[in-house]
C-alpha cells in the first residue's frame, strides 16, 4: 500500500534538542572540553548594573566560534544558520523558541566591547591551556611562518605613504581603523640603535591604513599576515600574531611570539624552524642568545653572481679584521652600513688593477666585501644545515603549511572581513582557536 503524507499539524510534541545532535558531532565534542565561564567574568565591568538585560555574551562567543568552525563568514548568514540548524542551536544553548540575535545587534556587540576587552586573545589562551593539559604541547620542536591574507581594502584607492598621516589627520570623521593607525603612529617608540629605521610605505589605504601594500602573490594589493608558531610534534598552534604583510614585520613578530609563549606557557623551545625569509643575522643572533637552535636557512646574497668569486673564496682574518682575496691582496675594514647591519672591506685601487684574476672577482674597478654584524650567528646557523636534526625539523615544518591551507580553503579566510590591525588579530585568533579545538577533539581513530 502506498503511503501518503499527512499534512495535519499535531497539537503536542515531545522534543529535546539534545536527542537530535549526534554523539560524535564536532560541537558536542567541543562542548565537553571548553567552558565559557571566563567570558562573563572578564566582561563583567563592561556592563551596567541598571537597565534591561543585554544579549548573553556567552551566546555571542558561541555563535562566533560556530562561524569559524564551519566557515560561515557572513554575520547575517551566521544568525540565519543558528536559527535553522539544530546542532548550532544546541551548542548556543537556545531552545526551539529561543531568539537568535539580529545580525545588526550581533555586529554592534562584536565591534564594541568584545574587541575592546581582548576576549579573542583570552579564548585562544584558554584553548591552548586545554591543549597543554591534554598533552598536545611538547614544546621542544617548533616552527614559525606567515601567510598573507588580503585586507578588506580596494587596491585602486590608495594614498602616497609620505602624505598619508597628514591626509588622514585632516579627515572630519575617521573610522576605527584610521584612528588605530594614527594612534599607533603617535605611540611609536624610537628605533633601537642596533636595528634599521623603518622605511616609509609606498602606498597607504585610506580605509585600512595599517595594512601593507604587497605584491608577494600576483597583483599588488593591501594585505595582512597571520604569523603562527606551532608545536611541530603535534601541530598545535602555540601563538598567533597579526602584522602588516611586510618581511620586517614577520621577523619582528617571531620574537614577540617566542617571548609570549615563554611568559604564558612557561615554554622555551629547544629548536625553531622557519623558511629562508627568517634567516636574517639579527634574528639568528637573538635566538642563539636565548639558547634556541635555529633550523633556518641563512639569507646570503654573496653567492648570487655566477662566475664571480663568492665571499667563501676570500679568507677572513679575525685578528686583523681583514680579508685576503684569491689573488693574495688584502681587503681592509672601510666602514659600516648600520641600516643593513654590515661592515665594508675594500682593497687598494692599485691592487685590483694589476690582479691577474680580476675578471673573476669583479666587474667594477675594485671588489667590495661585506661582513654582517651577526656573522658568527650566521656561520653557526649554516653549520647546523648539515645535521640530522636540521633535516627532521625541515620535514616537520610542513605542518604549518597545512594549517594555512585549511585556513584559506576550508575556513574561507582568503580576504579579511574586519578592518584594522585589531580586526585582523581578532580573525586570526578566532581561526586559530577553532583549528586547535578541532585538534583537541579529534577522534581517537584519527590521531597519530
Amino acid at each position: 500500500m502506498m503511503g501518503k503524507l499527512d499534512g495535519q499539524d499535531r497539537l503536542f510534541y515531545e522534543f529535546r534538542l539534545n536527542d537530535h545532535v549526534p554523539a560524535d558531532h564536532l560541537l558536542r565534542r567541543i562542548d565537553t572540553v571548553l567552558d565559557f565561564g571566563f567570558v562573563r567574568e572578564h566582561l563583567a565591568s563592561s556592563y551596567s548594573a541598571m537597565g534591561r538585560p543585554s544579549i548573553d555574551p556567552e551566546l555571542m562567543m558561541r555563535m562566533l566560534l560556530v562561524g569559524y568552525l564551519f566557515g560561515i563568514r557572513s554575520e547575517r548568514r551566521l544568525c540565519e544558520e543558528v536559527h535553522l540548524n539544530l546542532a548550532y542551536r544546541w551548542y548556543c544553548r537556545l531552545d526551539l523558541d529561543g531568539r537568535v540575535p539580529d545580525h545588526s545587534t550581533f555586529s554592534k556587540n562584536r565591534y564594541g566591547r568584545f574587541r575592546d576587552g581582548e576576549l579573542h586573545r583570552l579564548l585562544f589562551d584558554e584553548v591552548v591551556r586545554r591543549c597543554v593539559e591534554a598533552g598536545l604541547v611538547i614544546g621542544h620542536d617548533t616552527a614559525v611562518d606567515a601567510s598573507m591574507v588580503e585586507a578588506d581594502a580596494n587596491y585602486e584607492h590608495k594614498l602616497p605613504g609620505s602624505e598619508a598621516p597628514d591626509t588622514l589627520r585632516g579627515q572630519y570623521r575617521s573610522s576605527r581603523a584610521v584612528r588605530e593607525y594614527l594612534a599607533a603612529l603617535d605611540a611609536a617608540l624610537p628605533t633601537p640603535p642596533d636595528e634599521p629605521e623603518p622605511s616609509t610605505p609606498k602606498h597607504v589605504s585610506p580605509i585600512d591604513p595599517q595594512s601593507a601594500w604587497s605584491s608577494k602573490h600576483g597583483r599588488a594589493r593591501f594585505a595582512y599576515a597571520t604569523n603562527s608558531m606551532i608545536d611541530t610534534e603535534t601541530g598545535c598552534i602555540l601563538d598567533v600574531e597579526a602584522s602588516p604583510a611586510r618581511f620586517a614585520a614577520e621577523v619582528a613578530t617571531t620574537r614577540v611570539m617566542v617571548e609570549r609563549v615563554g611568559q604564558r606557557l612557561g615554554i622555551t623551545p629547544k629548536r625553531i624552524a622557519a623558511d629562508k625569509a627568517y634567516g636574517s643575522g639579527l634574528l639568528l643572533a637573538w635566538l642563539f642568545d636565548r639558547e634556541i637552535v635555529p633550523h633556518i636557512p641563512v639569507i646570503d646574497r654573496q653567492r648570487q653572481v655566477p662566475g664571480i668569486f663568492s665571499r667563501d673564496d676570500f679568507t677572513y682574518d679575525p685578528q686583523n679584521d681583514s680579508f685576503t682575496c684569491p689573488g693574495g691582496r688584502s681587503l681592509t675594514y672601510r666602514g659600516d652600513d648600520r641600516a643593513h647591519r654590515v661592515h665594508f672591506y675594500r682593497p687598494k685601487g692599485s691592487d685590483c688593477k694589476a690582479c691577474p684574476v680580476r675578471e673573476q672577482c669583479t666587474t667594477g674597478t675594485r671588489r667590495t666585501l661585506t661582513r654582517s654584524f651577526d656573522q658568527e650567528a650566521r656561520d653557526r646557523a649554516q653549520a647546523l644545515a648539515q645535521t640530522d636534526d636540521y633535516a627532521r625539523s625541515r620535514r616537520l615544518r610542513r605542518r604549518i603549511e597545512r594549517l594555512f591551507g585549511h585556513l584559506k580553503r576550508t575556513m574561507g579566510i582568503r580576504r579579511l572581513k574586519l578592518k584594522g590591525l585589531s580586526g585582523a588579530a581578532e580573525e586570526f585568533l578566532m581561526a586559530a582557536s577553532a583549528q586547535n579545538l578541532r585538534l583537541l577533539t579529534r577522534p581517537a581513530s584519527m590521531t597519530g
